[in-house]
C-alpha cells in the first residue's frame, strides 16, 4: 500500500509539473480592446492594433504564445491583483497603480490633448479657456485625474471609453474631449473624426502621466517583469518595433 501511494503521488507531482510548463507556455493578455489604433475590434470580431502586434512581438522573444482577452480598462488592475491575467497592456505608468501593480518600462509615450468640434469658438486649450466647458474623458484613465486636477473649472464628465466621449462631442452633449495626442490625432483622420479638430497639445505633468505607458502585471510577479523590460529592448533593438510602429503611425510612438 505504502508503495502504490507513493507512486501515485509522484504521478501526480509530475502531472501538476507538467501542466505548469504548459501554462508557463502561454501568456493571458488583458486588452480593452476599445482604443483605436492601439487595440479594437474588428467586424468579425478580432482584436487586432499596434498594442497586439507589440504583445505578439514580445511573446515571440520570450518563446511564449499569447492569448489576448477583453478587459474594461476601468477594472484592469483589480482584474490584474486578483489572478485575471497574467499581464494587461496599455496602462499608463504611474506613483499610485505602482502601488498596486508592477510595471514593465515604457512601450509608448504619447502627451495629452484637446479636441474640439470644428464649428467650436473656444480658443485655447488652457484651464482658463475651456472654464464652464463640459470635458468628455475615459474613466479610470490618468487623463481623467489630470482634467479633474488641472481643469476644475470646467464640467468633467467620465465615460467607459474614449469612444463613447468622442461619440458625445459629436453629439454636442460635450464641447470638447482630452485623451492622447496620438489616440485623438489617428481619430481626427477617419470619418467618425471629420465633425472635430485638434484644440491642442498639453504638457504632461509626470506627477499625474508618468514616465510613460507599459505593461501591468500582479505586485511582486519580479521574474516576468524582468523579461518583458528585456524583451521591448530587443524588440527595439533588433527593428521589429520599428516595423509594427510604421504600419501605424509616422512617428516614433516609443518618444524620446
Amino acid at each position: 500500500m505504502r508503495r502504490r501511494t507513493s507512486v501515485l503521488v509522484a504521478c501526480a507531482a509530475m502531472l501538476a509539473l507538467s501542466a505548469g510548463a504548459a501554462s508557463a507556455q502561454k501568456l493571458r493578455l488583458g486588452t480593452e480592446g476599445a482604443y483605436p489604433p492601439f487595440n479594437y475590434a474588428t467586424a468579425d470580431g478580432k482584436i487586432e492594433g499596434f498594442d497586439i502586434e507589440i504583445g505578439n512581438a514580445l511573446c515571440a522573444e520570450m518563446k511564449v504564445e499569447c492569448e489576448f482577452i477583453v478587459q474594461d480598462f476601468d477594472g484592469s488592475i483589480p482584474a490584474i491583483q486578483a489572478g485575471k491575467f497574467d499581464a494587461i497592456i496599455n496602462i499608463t505608468i504611474n506613483p499610485e497603480r505602482a502601488e498596486k501593480v508592477n510595471f514593465t518600462r515604457k512601450y509608448y509615450q504619447t502627451p495629452p490633448a484637446i479636441a474640439v468640434p470644428k464649428d467650436s469658438t473656444i480658443a485655447g486649450a488652457t484651464p482658463d479657456d475651456l472654464k464652464g466647458k463640459a470635458i468628455g474623458v475615459q474613466n479610470g484613465t490618468v487623463h481623467l485625474n489630470f482634467a479633474q486636477e488641472k481643469y476644475a473649472g470646467s464640467d468633467i464628465k467620465s465615460y467607459p471609453t474614449g469612444e463613447d466621449a468622442r461619440a458625445d462631442m459629436g453629439n454636442g452633449r460635450v464641447d470638447a474631449v482630452m485623451d492622447g495626442s496620438i489616440i485623438l490625432t489617428e481619430w481626427l483622420k477617419s470619418d467618425a473624426g471629420a465633425c472635430c479638430k485638434l484644440l491642442g497639445t498639453l504638457a504632461a505633468d509626470p506627477a499625474v502621466h508618468g514616465p510613460g505607458v507599459g505593461i501591468a502585471l500582479k505586485k511582486g510577479n519580479d521574474e516576468l517583469t524582468a523579461k518583458f523590460d528585456a524583451a521591448i529592448d530587443a524588440i527595439r533593438a533588433n527593428g521589429k518595433y520599428k516595423e509594427i510602429n510604421d504600419k501605424y503611425f509616422s512617428f516614433d510612438a516609443f518618444g524620446g
